[in-house]
């Protein structure tokens, strides 16, 4: 058996040849896999975890109210960057290309919606906040054609791509390109943790800088609710924060999310990855992890630059195993939630739930399609006519995964202001004008097509052929 010292040697000739990536990557790489090698502790001691205190994870409501003087909130905005993470194909959805295109609502796409927001903001303040988009090689090539559309709007696009690293093949720690895959499968982007590197590495961190900014804000850009917050920035600035993870209360729904824990004096996030077995029930508890990340993060610049530089920013490393084309392969990736133990004054702040508002499937284009969310100046906005705090539950069966089938499917898309849940399954095709309230299930039998007619309305029915409609 190879030691892994053998494997490491080994490692290093093969990628040195890979002309494909830069030293950067290539150094970036040979020490993921090493530490990965070394098998750093990645479990945490459970007895030694403790509850952050609200000066740790601070309630929204308690932060300071900002400056009614449209000249200090220019001056707060002229310290911002904002940046989305854009790596994401629309694979799951049924989509080519970057996912951040996908048609989310009126015609706009998420990364329109993105620009429209930044152009209010730059429009009613006359500042200059910058957006980022860091791309992954899939989204690369397409983004730059995107972006092009937005050339006359007032503000600076800049686009950087994250790191590109080789797959391993798992039997004998070969990178994968060199046993001749070389398409793009061959490789693959090392996660969202690497923003910070690749911020670096591509020079637009030193740009930013010379310009006077101070805080990026991170966010995933299909996170709707990932908006600017004048209250958040405001109190990052004022208490020299130098790295704050929005978190917000969990629901059933969102039990395998990350949680911040207070753990030997610091704050770090703890993944369910991280979590020995016997504790795993007790992390998906809503009653002693009452929090998760929204992966909505503000981090100080400089603090980026240090910590880059003194190589300190070592995140716990996520191992992802991959099957391409019946070869085993291990692609080690990292999360940017995970950096928050390595600033200075780093917190969470426990933010309202319209802050963390995903689309990773149709159920939920269907929920911000609706009539629950109105939409200006390219913010979504959940409607105050629905009187639960809670969005309905939606399941779409297989034959609503695809967006283009999804359309198709709802000729428009129903009420669902006093919807609870609702269940589709099998060939259900919706009219226009339906609306939907309490608990609507609607299953169609193998073989046979259910057509729910126009102005239908549906309260608490379960519907199983056309004889119940």
């Amino acid at each position: 058996m190879a030691t892994d010292t053998d494997k490491l040697t080994q490692l290093k000739s093969s990628v040195s040849a890979l002309t494909q990536i830069s030293e950067n990557e290539k150094n970036g790489f040979i020490n993921l896999v090493a530490r990965y090698l070394s098998g750093e502790a990645q479990q945490v001691e459970w007895s030694k975890i403790q509850t952050p205190t609200d000066e740790v994870v601070i309630p929204y409501d308690s932060l300071a109210p900002t400056s009614e003087d449209p000249a200090e909130t220019k001056k707060l905005l002229d310290k911002l960057v904002v940046l989305k993470l854009n790596g994401g194909l629309g694979t799951t959805m049924g989509c080519t290309g970057p996912k951040s295109v996908i048609e989310v609502r009126n015609g706009l796409t998420f990364l329109d919606l993105i620009v429209i927001q930044i152009e209010h903001l730059n429009s009613k303040y006359g500042s200059n906040v910058p957006l980022l988009l860091m791309n992954s090689f899939n989204t690369h090539d397409d983004t730059l054609k995107i972006v092009e559309k937005y050339s006359e709007s007032n503000i600076q696009i800049h686009t950087f791509n994250q790191s590109q690293y080789p797959r391993l093949v798992a039997d004998d720690y070969v990178p994968f390109p060199c046993k001749g895959k070389t398409d793009k499968d061959g490789w693959y982007p090392p996660g969202h943790g690497d923003v910070f590197p690749s911020l670096m590495n591509s020079g637009k961190l030193d740009t930013l800088l010379s310009q006077g900014k101070e805080y990026v804000f991170i966010a995933n850009s299909d996170n709707l609710g990932a908006v600017v917050d004048l209250k958040i920035l405001n109190h990052l600035i004022q208490n020299k924060n130098e790295y704050c993870m929005e978190v917000t209360p969990k629901t059933l729904a969102d039990v395998k999310g990350g949680t911040l824990i207070s753990y030997e004096g610091k704050v770090q996030l703890l993944e369910i990855a991280q979590v020995p077995d016997q504790h795993v029930n007790e992390f998906k508890s809503i009653e002693k992890f009452k929090i998760f990340n929204t992966n909505n993060l503000w981090v100080n610049l400089k603090a980026i630059k240090r910590l880059v530089e003194a190589d300190a920013l070592k995140m716990e490393i996520i191992p992802n195993p991959k099957e391409v084309d019946g070869v085993k392969v291990l692609q080690l990736e990292t999360a940017a939630g995970a950096a928050i133990r390595f600033f200075d004054h780093a917190i969470g702040i426990n933010v309202p739930r319209s802050r963390f508002l995903p689309v990773k499937a149709t159920s939920d284009l269907l929920l911000v399609q609706s009539d629950l969310y109105t939409l200006a100046d390219g913010f979504v906005t959940r409607n105050p006519a629905r009187k639960n705090s809670a969005n309905p539950s939606i399941e779409l069966g297989p034959e609503f995964k695809k967006v283009a089938n999804f359309l198709s499917r709802f000729r428009s898309i129903p009420s669902i202001i006093e919807l609870d849940s609702l269940k589709v399954t099998g060939d259900v095709w919706f009219g226009i004008n339906i609306t939907l309230k309490g608990k609507v299930s609607i299953a169609a039998k193998p073989g046979v097509k259910l057509e729910i007619p126009d102005g239908a309305v549906l309260e608490n029915r379960e519907i199983n052929g056309p004889d119940d409609l």
